[in-house]
């Protein structure tokens, strides 16, 4: 495994990334999975929030959500994204920015099938994004669904699936003694193609 020390000699970020993710999995104590997505809305504003990471292989970084979010009409109107991992305990994070992409109806259904059955209720219920008149008003549609799903499995929404944020630049950080930190940059052409390595002023 790379460690605080070595890292800056891999050659490749993809795997660099998944040692730091299984360190974090053992040292942060919630949701080391945890990453801010940042997109941008149709006037050009910046916008970021916490999701959860579900997947991660050679083609990129996933997560789930409503079509109809924020986030969800901010992608489909302008597939470009960015994420940070910051892992507090371990010092360390990691950038990611590239184009994104659906996932199939495949990979959705199978992620979709694992999730506790309330929050596959909760997907159907919350018109995420949309303004809420009152909690009440939720728990109402919550109700409303469970009873809808009472019996057998609770298929996916049409409007609820993943997005993957496919890698073209990557940048791994890790702190050290009086601010004089370590930076690598990664950068490729397009999926597939090989990577090139930078180490940054910090």
């Amino acid at each position: 495994m790379l460690t605080a020390v070595d890292f800056t000699e891999a050659e490749e970020p993809l795997a660099l990334f998944a040692a730091w993710m299984e360190e974090a999995k053992v040292s942060e104590p919630a949701d080391p999975n945890a990453m801010a997505l940042a997109t941008v809305d149709p006037d050009g504003l910046p916008n970021v929030r916490m999701v959860l990471l579900k997947g991660f292989d050679a083609r990129g970084f996933v997560f789930y959500t409503n079509l109809d979010s924020r986030k969800g009409q901010e992608l489909a109107a302008n597939p470009k994204a960015a994420l940070l991992f910051h892992w507090k305990s371990l010092t360390r994070q990691v950038r990611v920015r590239g184009p994104v992409e659906r996932v199939s109806d495949e990979e959705a259904d199978a992620y979709f099938a694992t999730r506790p059955r309330l929050s596959q209720i909760g997907a159907w219920a919350s018109r995420q994004s949309a303004p809420l008149e009152s909690r009440l008003a939720f728990e109402k549609a919550i109700a409303l669904t469970t009873a809808r799903y009472a019996v057998g499995p609770v298929p996916r929404p049409p409007f609820w699936s993943g997005f993957r944020i496919v890698p073209l630049i990557m940048e791994f950080w890790h702190d050290r003694p009086f601010r004089l930190h370590d930076r690598v940059e990664y950068r490729r052409e397009a999926p597939g193609a090989a990577w090139s390595k930078t180490r940054l002023y910090p």
